[in-house]
């Protein structure tokens, strides 16, 4: 019989990790948004935006659903305590820097959002690593 020992997680543990779940459901709502576009809101783009999205590869649309998806499990993760939500939450991260990387430097779109979504998903990934070391997750 095994057992695991775990500690009482501190309060901002628990804010933090909720606070990165609703981070990551705004990103699967912003993936939904994207990938359920209707002809209606495509006409209304621009003709460069409307380019954009019909010649998006299907490799970037995979990253960006990896990303928000597994963010959105991992930071579930962290709100339910488990270790499973770092390796989660490290291939949420691979994922968006894959897609960030695109937009940045392949469509050069790059603005304040395209660096903090780096920063929060390594920050989340940290955190996962130091809730394990702290026993906080089981």
């Amino acid at each position: 019989m095994t057992t695991s020992t775990t500690t009482k997680t501190p309060i901002w543990f628990i804010i933090i990790s909720i606070l990165a779940l609703l981070w990551n459901a705004m990103g699967v709502m912003a993936y939904l948004s994207q990938a359920y576009m209707s002809d209606d809101a495509i006409a209304k783009l621009t003709e460069t935006e409307q380019q954009m999205y019909a010649n998006l590869p299907s490799w970037y649309i995979a990253a960006f659903a990896i990303a928000v998806f597994a963010g959105t499990f991992g930071s579930l993760g962290l709100v339910l305590k488990k270790k499973w939500a770092y390796v989660v939450l490290l291939i949420s991260l691979i994922a968006a820097v894959v897609q960030m990387s695109y937009l940045a430097f392949v469509l050069k779109m790059a603005n304040p959002m395209t660096p903090l979504i780096v920063i929060v998903g390594i920050g989340l990934v940290w955190l996962a690593k130091y809730a394990t070391k702290k026993h906080w997750l089981s």
